[in-house]
Order: structure tokens, then C-alpha cells, then sequence
């Protein structure tokens, strides 16, 4: 039964390693046994490593996924340099933090593009290549509020509710992880997604105690999310633990879209 939890010998690679979510994801992943791409924007990995004493224990990249043809070859470099890989996770994700009046048709297509379009074409490039081998996972990020609509007495001034670009890229990702799942699945390639609960990083903890405590107020757990709890989802559906689970939405938000 450990065997089928360890990433010994699979090679990972994560989008959004640096951010708050994806520092625990790339340690979680490296306890586990795996080796470890970390990607993000230029600098973040790098810097992140270095904080985090795993200089020599994980590899660092820079990408801008909304830079799609950037991207791309970037990929084909790692590919090329590191194989194909086991597996992918993309906590990549957008967002502008505007009002529905002050949001314009620019960001929201801007927004949308990073979300959608880019994960779409990272994940079809990845997938392609994991088809070649006959093998391999794909992890995706969507949110709580892909499937539910923010509650409004929880963003009381001076947070801003969840803004509805957002929300409506993160229904897609659910969508797109059904559909590369069939596309997908016959080659042995899984695909699944991951909706984040209430996640508050920090710095809004530090700062906005009374948010978090509406956050956790309207949790079935009574409490925010920690970083961990998302890691150990991911480092399963990676995993051969769950290798017969495909197409599949995994909400880790404490019950919220249980209500």
C-alpha cells in the first residue's frame, strides 16, 4: 500500500510552483520521492528554491503560460532535456480583483486567455507527449467558485468579492479536465482538476482577521484551508493510488459547496 502513494522515480512537473498553493505542492511532491520541475515567472522558482534550502534538490524554470508560444518552446526544451513527464500539476490562474462595473471586455478576455487558452494549450502539448509514452497525469486548477457564486456577507470592506472573470474561467477548467480526460483517456493519460476552498495566503490572514473569521465561519469545518491539505490532494491524484480515477473534480474547501 506505500508503494502505491510514493512518487519515487516519477518526474513532475509543476506550473505555479512559487506561488503560496504551489511552494507546498513542489515540497510535498519532493518528500514523496519525486523530482521536481518547478515553473513560474521569471525568477520566482529560483528564488523560491534558494528561500526554501532546495537548491540542488529541485529543478527551476521560467515560464509565462499566457505567453503561449513562449511557452510552448520552453517546453520542448524541458522536454527534450528531462523526458516526458510523469506527471503535471498547473496551479497557474488570473485574475484582475475588479467590481463587476469597473471590470472591462479587455480584462476580461486577458483574464480568460491565461485560465483557459493557456492551460488548454499547456495541457495539450503535455498531454500529447505523455500519449507517446502511455502514460501520465494531469492536474488542473479550477476553485470553489467555479462551481458556487461568491457569498457576499463574507466580503465585507474592504475585501472585494471574488471577481466574476474568475469564476467563470475556473467553471471552465471542470469542464476542460472532462474533456481531456476522454480525449486523453484510451492512451492512459488521466486528467484531473482541483477546487480550492477558502486558501487565504499570509498575508491577507495577518491583515484581514475578521475576513478570515467570516471565511471559517461559513466553512462546515469551522476553519481556512492550509496549504498541506491542497499538496496531499495533488500528490495523490499523481500518484498510483488513484490510478483508475479520470475526468474527476476534487473540491478540498472544507464542505463550503456542501451547503
Amino acid at each position: 500500500m506505500k508503494e502505491l502513494f510514493s512518487l519515487a522515480g516519477k518526474n513532475i512537473w509543476v506550473f505555479g510552483g512559487a506561488g503560496y498553493l504551489g511552494q507546498s505542492v513542489v515540497q510535498t511532491l519532493l518528500a514523496q520521492g519525486a523530482e521536481v520541475l518547478c515553473v513560474d515567472l521569471e525568477g520566482r522558482a529560483a528564488e523560491f528554491a534558494k528561500n526554501a534550502g532546495l537548491e540542488g534538490k529541485v529543478a527551476t524554470g521560467n515560464a509565462d503560460v499566457a505567453d503561449i508560444s513562449a511557452c510552448e518552446s520552453q517546453v520542448n526544451t524541458w522536454l527534450a532535456q528531462l523526458g516526458v513527464p510523469h506527471g503535471m500539476a498547473n496551479l497557474t490562474a488570473f485574475t484582475t480583483a475588479k467590481s463587476m462595473d469597473a471590470l472591462t471586455e479587455a480584462d476580461f478576455d486577458r483574464v480568460n486567455h491565461g485560465n483557459l487558452t493557456a492551460t488548454w494549450a499547456l495541457s495539450r502539448q503535455v498531454g500529447n507527449a505523455m500519449v507517446a509514452e502511455g502514460r501520465g497525469s494531469m492536474v488542473l486548477f479550477s476553485s470553489m467558485y467555479g462551481v458556487v457564486s461568491p457569498y457576499p456577507e463574507v466580503y465585507q470592506e474592504p475585501m472585494n468579492k471574488n471577481p466574476i472573470e474568475y469564476g467563470v474561467g475556473k467553471a471552465g477548467i471542470i469542464q476542460m479536465t472532462r474533456y481531456l480526460a476522454v480525449h486523453y483517456g484510451r492512451s492512459q493519460v488521466r486528467c484531473n482538476c482541483i477546487s480550492p476552498g477558502p486558501f487565504p495566503n499570509p498575508k491577507v490572514q495577518a491583515n484581514h482577521p475578521d475576513f478570515i473569521g467570516r471565511l471559517a465561519a461559513k466553512s462546515p469545518l469551522g476553519r481556512v484551508g492550509q496549504s498541506s491539505e491542497i499538496a496531499g490532494a495533488v500528490a495523490f491524484l499523481l500518484s498510483d493510488a488513484s490510478t483508475y480515477i479520470t475526468g474527476h473534480n476534487m473540491a478540498v474547501d472544507g464542505g463550503w459547496t456542501s451547503w
